[in-house]
């Protein structure tokens, strides 16, 4: 996987945590506590957050990915 490949899948990852973000703060305006939508959506951040910890996790120990600082 060349590395442009491994920015966009990150980067992917970080657009729908911020979607979900916005639109657990949409729907808690909206619905005024009436439906369940808010916690649906603040559910799915939390689930894609873990997810891409765990996606780093792994490719950093598979050897996809190597850390470096911001001097290199």
């Amino acid at each position: 996987m060349n590395d442009s490949l491994k920015t966009l899948l990150i980067i992917a990852f970080l657009i729908l945590i911020v979607w979900n973000l916005g639109a657990g703060l949409y729907y808690m305006l909206a619905d005024k506590g009436q439906t369940k939508r808010t916690v649906n959506a603040l559910t799915k951040r939390i689930g894609l957050s873990v997810a891409l910890i765990l996606l780093v996790v792994l490719a950093l120990g598979m050897g996809w990915i190597t850390p470096g600082g911001a001097g290199r």
